[in-house]
Parts: structure tokens; sequence; C-alpha cells
């Protein structure tokens, strides 16, 4: 997580920003009483991503839902990525990477344990949709040690 927190979004690859701002985009159409879904179908199918929507649905449900306290995601414009989006991003890392183990551990942590099947499920598809797009997201270069 600590190699996305507060990073500037123009340092990161083209998977983590689109992640970050379907994210916040998600958290924005909530707040103004939309459907996330609905809103998001159209950038995800431009970016080759609609069979990622489902799953980027659901995880957002789950963790509006379950996490254990309130998530902060930052306003779409906001330059740089919060606490709780670098942790979404890392745990997509490590999910693709094959550290599904390791990521039900983390979701341990901050969502109640009704909702980490369907987090780590949801997780796990959203990642193949991002690898199949060419949109994974990857730890910064700087960052890996």
């Amino acid at each position: 997580m600590y190699q996305f927190v507060d990073r500037p979004l123009e340092s990161l690859d083209e998977g983590c920003r689109f992640v970050v701002w379907s994210m916040r985009a998600w958290v924005s159409s909530l707040t103004s009483k939309g459907c996330p879904a609905r809103f998001l179908a159209q950038p995800f199918a431009r970016w080759r991503m609609i069979g990622g929507l489902q799953p980027f649905h659901r995880l957002m449900l789950v963790l509006n839902r379950d996490a254990l306290e309130s998530l902060h995601f930052h306003p779409l414009p906001c330059p740089r990525v919060s606490e709780h989006e670098a942790l979404v991003l890392s745990l997509l890392v490590t999910v693709a990477s094959g550290g599904a183990a390791q990521t039900r551990d983390t979701l341990c942590l901050f969502v109640a344990e009704d909702g980490i099947g369907d987090a780590l499920d949801s997780l796990s598809a959203l990642s193949a949709a991002l690898a199949i797009a060419g949109l994974m997201p990857v730890e910064p270069a700087e960052s890996k040690g």
C-alpha cells in the first residue's frame, strides 16, 4: 500500500490512474444519488473494461457495506492517491501476483467477515479484466525493492 499512498497520480501507470478515477467516480455518483454502475458503463466500455464493470461495482458495494471503518476516496480532481485508494491498488497488485491468501489476510483487517469472500472474488475478477485490457496496475518502479 505504501508504494501508492500520497503519490502524484501523474507518476502512476495508466492502470492505476484508471482504477483511482473509477473509485472516485463511483463514490461521486453514489453521493449525488446516481447509479454508479450506469454512470461508469460508458467509460468502462471505452477503456475495453466492460467485463470488469460488474466485479468493480460489486467490490465497491462490499467496501461501502462491509468496511469496518469509513473509507476515504479523494474527489475526482485531487492529484494525489488517498490511503484507501492505495490500499485497493495494492490489493489488486497482490491478487494478480497470486497472493490470494495475503489479499484475504489484508481484507480481514478492514472488511467484516461476511464481505471478505465477495471482496476477494471481486478483486480476482477485476484483476483479470484489467490484465486483459492491458490496464493492470503495477507497483511504481522506484518503490520496488
